[in-house]
């Protein structure tokens, strides 16, 4: 039987992942000239503001892969319900 919050924890685990993975893998650095003409794109404020946005995509950006890896690995090879 499935624990109810099961789906819940594992999201919660997987986020907790991405976050040590943002710590750990650098976020892709902007050139000085790159970033003032995305700010001047966006209309933004200054580019504290364009890297704020710029950290949030790269969290969620490898808070989603890790999932989608680890998801895969665990219907793959440690799933309960596999059929050989």
């Amino acid at each position: 039987m499935k624990h109810p919050l099961e789906s819940l924890m594992s999201a919660g685990g997987i986020l907790l992942l991405a976050f040590f993975s943002c710590l750990l893998l650098p976020a892709p650095s902007l050139g000085l000239e790159l970033a003032q003409r995305l700010v001047a794109r966006f209309h933004l404020m200054d580019l504290n503001q364009l890297y704020t946005i710029l950290f949030c995509l790269w969290f969620l950006l490898l808070g989603v892969i890790e999932y989608a890896l680890i998801r895969f690995a665990w219907k793959r090879w440690f799933s309960l319900d596999r059929h050989d």
